[in-house]
């Protein structure tokens, strides 16, 4: 309950009000404690004061039971005897209902909640992935290498995109950005092929968040309650660490340096905060740490709800200022300890043994200290927490569609769009490097069939000189032979006319007889010496 200027968290056994200080809500803060102890009222009753005081605030709705906050309250048994058990009178008790934005990393029940892969940038990722310090490097190579050459990374399917075709030339690029394996971006490759099963290939995308978009108010100055529906992606611890790593980092990127200011400029509830610590690499720790310790000074507050205080490192632990501690049980000397620990990180209060009464608690009570104006954390104090004003539990899956699409940031948010990227451009280049080949591939067979053609050629032409050489060799062989055979018939006659002569002159005196018989020898004489010089 937001009054006079604070944020009343409820009373103590004394009858002492209980106030969170605006000024001091981004030294940041925790809620913890056991299951049904009452951490989910403690956080609406939170969010809603913030909201009145005009700071936009986000939390992670695990079980789905924080909806409730676009519903007016209603007082009912339970919340009479609260307030009645806090000298509070209904009267004075205002139920009301806030403004509230749903979203949904899966785009189920809510908006849907994105961002790209170049927003998260390669040490973030390499961080959430847990890769060694080379691998981190050519994370960090792909990346430059994307810029250099103009591909924005959009989603994972363009990261994937961009790795292989680093690794397929490697060799290239190596001599330009240092050595690069094979074998490291195989593994790179896995890690986003594992975060997409969790719903990564729906995180990353367009239209990205802006962040601008959730620093807002409604017309009445109450901020805004962004409302992250969580029942599906806590089933994904991985990625729910990732996004509400991504959501630290790019508040305390964005946003400018504010130092103190008598009120945030924005609130962050993390429910189930220990699945953003458990099994998470040491860089990662430090990451945490460090925008934990920083963003207080963007005017950012942020707070960790939990179990057990021994969920949260020591390290981020000691930033958070102001505590609420609900009741822990302890049936195992490791629970024991825990208690311990967790009584042991307030002020004492000479009134009660703190490490007894965080197990003595009852539902709606809590050890609390807060920071006053100096910003000294206060003594522990045995609290019992306001009701919320608005409406507990979930609402239905109609309600909460109504409340989406009225939503103005609706029409911004609800369709996905895949503009050219990384992986389109390189998808391009395949196809176009692919006609290339396959135009050179034709080039080369048209060459190669047209020397074989021109050679072809030539072979048929030596043919048809050779044969033509032939004919003319034979047709004049054959004009010699008839010319031949044309001069030895004339010969053969005019030898055959001679002999016949002289053979009848020869057989003049032998009388007729050896006249003739001297001709015909005479020409056959002839004839048979000219056949001899026409063989």
């Amino acid at each position: 309950m937001y009054r006079d200027g604070k944020i009343l968290v409820g009373k103590d056994v004394n009858g002492e009000e209980i106030f969170l200080i605006p000024k001091m809500a981004n030294r940041h803060g925790l809620i913890a404690g056991a299951t049904g102890t009452g951490k989910t009222v403690t956080l609406k009753v939170l969010a809603e004061s913030f909201s009145d005081a005009g700071v936009p605030v986000f939390f992670a709705d695990v079980k789905g039971d924080l909806a409730g906050c676009c519903q007016s309250g209603s007082i009912n048994e339970k919340i009479a005897e609260r307030l009645n058990g806090l000298g509070i009178a209904e009267s004075d008790f205002q139920t009301k209902k806030y403004p509230v934005n749903f979203w949904d990393v899966y785009g189920e029940a809510g908006m849907p909640l994105r961002t790209t892969v170049t927003e998260m940038g390669p040490i973030l990722l390499s961080r959430i992935f847990g890769l060694t310090e080379v691998q981190t490097d050519l994370l960090t190579i792909a990346f430059k290498i994307a810029d250099d050459n103009a591909m924005p990374l959009i989603d994972t399917k363009d990261l994937k995109a961009m790795l292989q075709y680093v690794g397929e030339n490697a060799s290239e690029f190596s001599m330009q950005y240092g050595n690069i394996t094979k074998q490291s971006l195989a593994a790179i490759i896995r890690s986003i092929v594992a975060l997409e099963t969790e719903g990564a290939d729906l995180f990353f995308g367009e239209p990205a968040l802006s962040i601008g978009d959730w620093m807002t108010r409604d017309c009445d100055g109450k901020g805004t309650i962004q409302i992250l529906d969580c029942r599906q992606l806590v089933n994904n611890p991985t990625m729910y660490a990732t996004f509400l790593l991504w959501m630290m980092s790019e508040l305390f990127e964005a946003l400018p340096e504010v130092g103190d200011l008598d009120k945030p400029k924005m609130v962050f509830f993390f429910d189930e905060a220990h699945l953003l610590f458990k099994d998470a690499p040491k860089s990662l720790l430090t990451k945490i740490e460090q925008v934990v310790k920083l963003i207080r000074s963007k005017g950012v507050g942020i707070y960790f709800i939990t179990q057990s205080p021994g969920d949260i490192p020591d390290g981020v632990l000691a930033q958070l200022g102001n505590k609420i501690q609900h009741a822990l049980h302890a049936y195992t000397p490791a629970e024991q300890k825990a208690v311990k620990a967790a009584a042991q990180s307030y002020r004492e209060n000479p009134q009660f043994n703190t490490y007894d009464t965080i197990m003595e608690l009852k539902t709606g009570e809590a050890v609390v200290s807060m920071l006053d104006e100096e910003g000294v954390p206060g003594v522990a104090k045995r609290t019992t927490i306001l009701p919320p004003q608005s409406m507990m539990g979930g609402i239905t899956d109609g309600e909460r569609e109504i409340q989406i699409k009225a939503n103005i940031l609706y029409t911004k948010y609800s369709e996905y769009y895949d503009r050219e990227s990384a992986y389109e451009m390189l998808e391009k280049r395949m196809v176009e490097s692919a006609q290339a080949a396959e135009a050179e591939k034709e080039r080369l067979a048209l060459e190669k069939q047209a020397e074989k053609d021109a050679r072809q050629a030539a072979i048929d032409e030596q043919k048809a000189i050779i044969a033509k050489n032939k004919a003319d060799m034979k047709a004049k062989e054959a004009q010699a032979k008839a010319v031949k055979r044309a001069a030895k018939s004339v010969a053969s006659t005019t030898a055959g006319t001679v002999g016949r002569e002289l053979g009848k002159n020869l057989g003049k005196g032998a009388g007729s007889f050896g006249k003739t018989l001297g001709g015909n020898v005479g020409a056959s004489l002839a004839r048979g010496i000219i056949g001899t010089l026409f063989k």
